[in-house]
């Protein structure tokens, strides 16, 4: 199931993990997807994190508050990010894995397949580099007067 008011999003997901053997089914509102599911049981939820009704966020909060009530099936939450700080509204919602936008096939891939097989995926890709520190050739001032 892939749900996101832009087509064009629909669109580039479908064309990655559509094929004979699977049926996708494509919501443009976060609010149909509980109902959806309900009705479809599908294996993955894949949810764009901006939707203009009820983003993504809502979308795996409301998913999984009715699993906990015994009213839908578990089913596994991917959200689509627009942005790197948006990784912390998908972990605050307990997203089973989040790719950051621009999508490329092969990560598509790889958190359709982890999901599906029960795992979890959380995209590193535009993580932060880390800064590495080069050591100083000058001794320091804390100590190096009178010590």
């Amino acid at each position: 199931m892939v749900a996101s008011d832009a087509p064009s999003v629909r669109s580039e997901v479908i064309a990655v993990i559509g094929n004979p053997d699977t049926t996708v089914i494509e919501l443009s509102a976060g609010a149909e997807v509980a109902a959806a599911v309900a009705e479809h049981h599908p294996d993955l939820v894949i949810a764009d994190l901006q939707m203009g009704n009820m983003g993504g966020m809502a979308v795996c909060i409301d998913l999984h508050l009715e699993e906990s009530c015994g009213n839908l099936p578990a089913v596994p939450v991917l959200m689509l990010l627009d942005r790197r700080a948006d990784v912390f509204l998908a972990r605050r919602s307990d997203a089973e894995g989040f790719l950051v936008k621009p999508l490329d096939p092969i990560r598509v891939r790889r958190a359709v397949a982890t999901l599906l097989g029960g795992g979890t995926y959380f995209d590193e890709s535009f993580q932060p580099l880390p800064l590495e520190v080069a050591p100083s050739s000058q001794p320091s001032a804390v100590g190096a007067a009178g010590s």
